[in-house]
């Protein structure tokens, strides 16, 4: 074996490849003479038995017992699967993906993204949100509630709103609070939450000592939103997949819905793409949950050049159309980088 799974011949590959894409349609076990009827193997159906049968020693393929067909293993599905991202072209095809609507709002862009891959696939789609460090601020409002009682509103890139209160002994001259919002608007709005210069506008020593004051009691509304918020993950296609499992996968997918329910057990689950700008699968058994072994993902990281930004995923059973998925992921991912990069670089 290499360090990719068993050597195979090309016509063992091919076998395996009709195999699997056939399973993938049709959800019944493949037997040698579907492959020569149905498949153009230019081999006898004796020599594509002894084909198969060597494809299920190497343990790329089992059998039901009640049926002479062969059906895919998770090791058999890998193989398959690293042979198609070895070919992958090195543009994505174009997804139907309209994000027009967006506007500069990353939370629409990443909606859309989320509804058009489930409705296109079928499948489960999760997309991650930027971390909050990397959000950034379009538009900050100081109003004065009561003389005494400020409220700041920040409004930042993927759409949120934060909105915090700030109690003084003194009452608040109403110039400042407006002096205030025009500043930040000005020198903070463009820049990231987490920059380095977000902090340091709040501390320009060209400011007074009485603005750098005011401006300091409102400086937790941005530092605080970084530390205590949870990164968004948006999520499409719960009751469509219920279509897509077979009676004997529903265990994994009744594990699937709850680890939804769970937002740090979800995002771990696509954090391993953020570590590769390449598209990333997981097979079954390679999930470290055994209940999920009936389900595969399929993901790809979109964000700028020098850093990736969140992913898109689609997860689904096993017999999945590995093609048709990588293809989504990418073509999803190619279009919310370029959303991106328009907002952040910009």
């Amino acid at each position: 074996m290499s360090a990719f799974g068993p050597s195979l011949s090309p016509r063992q590959e091919e076998i395996l490849t009709r195999v699997v894409e056939s399973y993938v349609a049709t959800g019944a076990p493949v037997g040698s003479k579907t492959l020569v009827q149905k498949s153009a193997i230019g081999a006898s159906a004796s020599t594509v038995r002894f084909e198969l049968a060597v494809l299920e020693e190497h343990g790329l393929l089992t059998h039901p017992h009640t049926s002479a067909g062969r059906v895919p293993t998770d090791v058999g599905y890998r193989y398959y699967v690293d042979r198609v991202l070895e070919r992958l072209e090195s543009r994505p095809a174009d997804l139907e993906l309209d994000l027009s609507e967006a506007t500069t709002e990353v939370d629409s862009a990443l909606r859309a993204t989320t509804d058009g891959l489930a409705q296109l696939t079928h499948l489960l789609a999760l997309v991650s949100a930027p971390p909050l460090e990397t959000t950034v601020v379009r538009h900050v409002e100081v109003l004065l509630l009561q003389p005494q009682l400020a409220m700041v509103v920040v409004i930042t890139s993927t759409g949120g709103v934060s909105k915090r209160l700030f109690a003084f002994a003194e009452p608040v001259d109403p110039g400042l609070a407006e002096w205030a919002a025009e500043y930040l608007n000005d020198r903070v709005a463009g820049l990231q939450l987490g920059a380095r210069m977000l902090r340091s506008r709040f501390e320009d020593p060209e400011l007074s000592a009485h603005e750098r004051e005011f401006l300091a009691e409102l400086l937790p509304t941005f530092t605080d939103l970084v530390e205590t918020g949870e990164p968004s993950l948006y999520v499409g296609g719960t009751a469509g997949l219920l279509d897509e499992f077979r009676t004997d996968e529903l265990r994994g997918y009744r594990r699937l819905l709850e680890m939804l329910e769970q937002r740090a057990a979800t995002l771990e689950l696509v954090r391993a793409t953020l570590l590769s700008k390449q598209p990333f699968v997981r097979v079954g058994s390679e999930f470290a949950d055994p209940e999920l072994r009936s389900i595969s993902l399929v993901a790809a990281p979109y964000g700028l050049r020098h850093r990736n930004l969140g992913t898109v995923s689609l997860l689904g059973p096993t017999r999945m159309d590995y093609v048709k998925a990588i293809d989504a992921v990418r073509s999803a991912a190619h279009e919310l980088s370029l959303f991106v990069e328009d907002i952040y670089e910009n």
